[in-house]
């Protein structure tokens, strides 16, 4: 199981700054944001979260491939990052549920990767400096050149990723036991747990692409509607508002998670913004507004709904604020006053990550519930 690359490989930023170290995964060269992620463990969920399209992601934690990789903690059916950084890929995958190595993971699936790079230091550039665009290559690749080619990839700002990320055709996710209520989810996409969550508690979940229109929704007559996570920017995604704004007036209960979160923001006046260098990890303290708690949260997105004073969300009379991120105070939930639709910007699903939000899903289930009687 064991497939260690030695070929000298780059890590160049847009800012100019290098980072040396080896090659990990398929042969460069790979463009994308460069961000990192604060979890010790998941790293093959977040290899396959696609929320991760068009970004090279940089695992903090410094030993990485040490429990291997198995189908079962996939979150899609391939990795969808566009490349992976760590400082040290672990020589044995040891763990009973192991199929394969890391790094023959990668290489099977062409994921351009570099490891023995000081990821502390890169960790520290990016807080600092902020979010960048970075360049995995060979070592023998002319950096000049290779920032000219970097310095002509996309921005995220402004970029619509869903397409590439979402299903093709609608599918089904039985429910577990007897069906007791129908939802239909889009996929913007959508990782694995959380339709199955869904189905744990009774529902029969249409997962449907992000394309979908309101009124190919409401022909199924749905008992809920789901917003999944998806990559790139909310702003890009112009014909999901509209959806989420009709079927949140024809009495559709609507659950927002991530994407679909800045979505409902947006649906309802809001705006969106880009962060500084996002929230990613498994360790997220947040605040629920009114109940004196504080949750732990998965964190993946680089983007965040503008809050305003008083818990309110500007632009947005209709919503409330009803979680906020403790480490820099952005709005990390949100109801409407009025209908049954609210959201988080975390992922209550924790794959991987603690589930101190779990009770979310069994909220949803409640509006259903309310909603049908």
């Amino acid at each position: 199981m064991e497939v260690i690359l030695t070929e000298p490989t780059i890590l160049l930023l847009e800012d100019g700054r290098l980072f040396t170290g080896l090659r990990l995964g398929a042969l460069g060269p790979a463009f994308g944001e460069v961000v990192f992620n604060t979890s010790m463990t998941g790293y093959q969920e977040i290899l396959t979260d696609p929320s991760y399209a068009g970004q090279l992601v940089t695992m903090t934690y410094p030993l990485i491939g040490n429990y291997g990789v198995n189908p079962e903690d996939e979150e899609s059916r391939v990795p969808q990052v566009s490349g992976f950084v760590v400082r040290e890929i672990s020589r044995v995958a040891s763990s009973w549920r192991a199929t394969g190595s890391l790094p023959e993971y990668l290489m099977r699936h062409g994921i351009v990767g570099i490891s023995s790079v000081d990821t502390r230091a890169l960790t520290r550039h990016i807080r600092s400096e902020g979010a960048m665009r970075g360049a995995i290559a060979p070592a023998s690749a002319d950096p000049r050149e290779l920032r000219d080619l970097l310095l002509m990839h996309p921005r995220m700002e402004g970029l619509d990723l869903v397409g590439g990320v979402s299903t093709d055709e609608p599918y089904i996710v039985e429910a577990e036991g007897d069906e007791k209520f129908r939802v239909m989810a889009y996929d913007f996409g959508i990782k694995a747990h959380l339709p199955r969550l869904l189905a744990a508690r009774g529902c029969r979940v249409m997962v449907i692409p992000f394309d979908t229109t309101v009124e190919e929704i409401l022909a199924e007559a749905p008992d809920g509607l789901f917003i999944s996570n998806g990559p790139g920017d909310p702003a890009a995604v112009r014909e999901a508002e509209e959806a989420i704004l009709k079927l949140s007036q024809v009495g559709v209960p609507v659950f927002g998670i991530c994407l679909g979160h800045q979505l409902i923001g947006r649906a309802f006046g809001g705006s969106t913004y880009k962060l500084p260098f996002g929230h990613h990890g498994g360790n997220h303290p947040v605040e629920r507004i009114g109940h004196g708690t504080v949750e732990i949260t998965a964190q993946n997105h680089g983007f965040a709904v503008l809050g305003g004073k008083e818990w309110s969300v500007p632009g947005a009379p209709e919503l409330r604020v009803t979680h906020v991120n403790l480490y820099d105070h952005t709005v990390e939930g949100m109801e409407h006053k009025t209908r049954p639709v609210f959201s988080v910007q975390y992922h209550p699903e924790a794959a991987p990550g603690p589930h101190d939000s779990r009770y979310l899903f069994d909220r949803f289930i409640a509006l259903m519930e309310a909603h049908r009687a």
